[in-house]
Parts: C-alpha cells; structure tokens; sequence
C-alpha cells in the first residue's frame, strides 16, 4: 500500500490508499511522502534546504518541515510537472494577494471531500444541501462552491441548492423540506448566517446548520461562542456544526458542535510554538496550527497556516482564530 501511495499521479490509487491509512501507518506514511516530496518538489527542497535541515536526519513527525502557507501566494507549488486541471483561488479583500493552488484532477478532490463528508455524517442520499454562500458565489476559483455543488448535484431530487441574497426563497425552501424524508444541512458563511438569522427567527431544530467560517470584510468577526449562541437562539438548535478547509488543502475537518473539530485519518494536525515555528507543543497548549494533509501529494502536504489553535485530544483539535490576516476558508473568528 505505501508503495502504491507513493505514485501520487496515479489518481485512482491514490484514492483507494488515502483510504487505508490509519494511526498505525500515519508516520511511515507521511516520512515517505516527505522523501518524495523532497526530491520532486522544487520549491519544497529549496526550503528545506535554506532551513539548513538535512532530508535523511527527517525520521518523525516532529521533524518534518512545514512550509509556511504564504508560499502559495507567491509560487507555483507542485510536486512533480504535470498540467493542472483547476486552480482553487482563495478570497482577497482589496489589494490582497490570493493564494493559488493548483490542482491535477477536480475528480480527486471532490471524491475525497465526498469520503470524509460521509465518513462523519453518513450517506450524502440522506441528505438536502441549501448553500448559502453569497462571498463565495460572487468569485470564482473557489474550492468550497466546487465541493458543496458536487454534493448538491449528488441530490437526485432537484431540491438542494444555492441561495445568494434570496432570503425568502430560502426560507420557504426550508419548510417545504422539513416535510421531506431527508435531512436538511444549511451551509453556510457567518456573515450569511448571521444576515439570514437577524431577518428570521427559523425552528432548524431538524436541520444541520454548518457554518464555515468567515466575515469577509461583509461585517465585524465574533468570537465563536458568541455566534454560535446566537444562532442557537434564533434557529432553535442544540449545536452549530462547523467545517475547517481551505484554498491550500484538498481535506477537510468537521465540528459536530463546540468547536472540536475531526479530522480524517489522512490528515493530521500539530501545534507550534508562535515564537518558534520549529518548537513543537503539547496537548492543551495554543499555537499556531500545522496541517500534514496527505492528500496533497500533488502541490505540499506539510502546511504552516497561520491560525492559532489547540489539541484537545487524540482526535480532536480546536481552531482560536488567525495569528494575522491570512485568507483561508473555515473558521477565523477572534480569540475569546
């Protein structure tokens, strides 16, 4: 299986062998893809390099170098040459940068995300998907308006879909769905949420209201528990579920409520110290989060984001906010 996971170019098998990867083979797995990374990818092995780290002392997770998420804003990174079917584009506020990611088959990426989605939540037949993504709809290159419309066509019956600034529509969709024998997940951006929940006080208490993050400039951020409150409040629901991407990874996380979030057994996450980047942390304490995303084979699956987070457990980890103003998709709300 690791031999087959090292032909990253082989999409059909590279799927099948993210599937297989557990706890156990984590490690052995991602030194390899580090071994190959370094010899395939350019700008990778030039940064190592520059770290003055030498690849056959790499033996540990620990050890690994993550490279640092603006890179994508200013480099091609991949592994490898080959011609890139999409590239995912970040957000920008006016005189950003966007980050670019470019990605060797969209198949690949909306199989993985289906994986994971259904891995935490089930069969997507169970399921109506109402988006309401206005921020995302209103640019393209956006890697979370191709994953959600992937699982909007996967409904048959016609009924999932998009919502811009159609408040009313959306709301009637809602109660005609409620009658249905499929559950509803509205998902949403924050400032939409928010938008949508000041016009109308909804009974969700039936749905899954998924928020992923974000103000986009449209509003001023609030602290998690904040938003999430008051949310329940005007949906009448027990949680606010949450998804954690971004332009730079191909994998996502999911919170079934109170900001823990799960990730997939391909993706792991470490906590660095803010004032060394090469000083990894302990459970429970807050740094900024680094992702291996071993999906990422193509471009690099050892990120340094520039988010500020914790572990909370073996499988659990917490997003605190941004350590600056990084553009990324998933929650970006203030430390409380």
């Amino acid at each position: 299986m690791i031999n087959q996971f090292l032909l990253p170019l082989e999409l059909d098998d590279f799927t099948s062998s993210l599937d297989q990867i557990n706890e156990s083979n984590f490690e052995d797995i991602a030194l390899k893809l580090f071994s190959f990374q370094y010899k395939n990818n350019l700008l990778y092995q030039t940064y190592v390099n520059h770290l003055g780290k030498d690849p056959r002392s790499i033996n540990s997770l620990d050890k690994i170098p993550f490279l640092p998420i603006r890179f994508f804003k200013s480099h091609t990174v991949v592994c490898g040459t080959w011609k890139p079917e999409s590239v995912f584009t970040s957000s920008a506020t006016s005189g950003t940068i966007v980050s670019k990611h470019f990605v060797p088959s969209l198949d690949f990426y909306l199989k993985n995300a289906l994986i994971i989605f259904q891995r935490f939540y089930g069969p997507i037949d169970n399921y109506h998907f109402l988006a309401l993504l206005p921020s995302y709809l209103e640019r393209s290159g956006s890697s979370l308006i191709s994953m959600i419309d992937y699982f909007i066509r996967k409904d048959l019956s016609g009924q999932s879909g998009f919502y811009l600034n159609n408040h009313d529509e959306l709301v009637s969709k809602i109660a005609e769905l409620k009658k249905s024998n499929k559950k509803i997940i509205l998902w949403g951006v924050s400032f939409g949420l928010l938008d949508l929940a000041e016009k109308f006080e909804i009974d969700l208490s039936s749905c899954i209201v998924m928020e992923t993050g974000g103000m986009k400039g449209r509003r001023k951020e609030w602290v998690r528990e904040e938003l999430h409150k008051f949310l329940h409040k005007k949906f009448n629901t027990k949680q606010i579920h949450s998804e954690y991407g971004m332009t730079e990874l191909l994998s996502q996380a999911y919170s079934a409520g109170q900001g823990y979030f799960q990730a997939p057994a391909w993706m792991k996450m470490q906590i660095r110290d803010i004032n060394d980047p090469f000083q990894a942390l302990g459970d429970g304490m807050i740094g900024g989060i680094n992702v291996i995303d071993l999906a990422n084979a193509h471009s690099c699956p050892f990120i340094e984001t520039e988010d500020l987070g914790r572990i909370v457990s073996d499988s659990h980890f917490e997003v605190l906010g941004r350590a600056d103003n990084s553009d990324m998709r998933g929650c970006n709300l203030l430390i409380a």
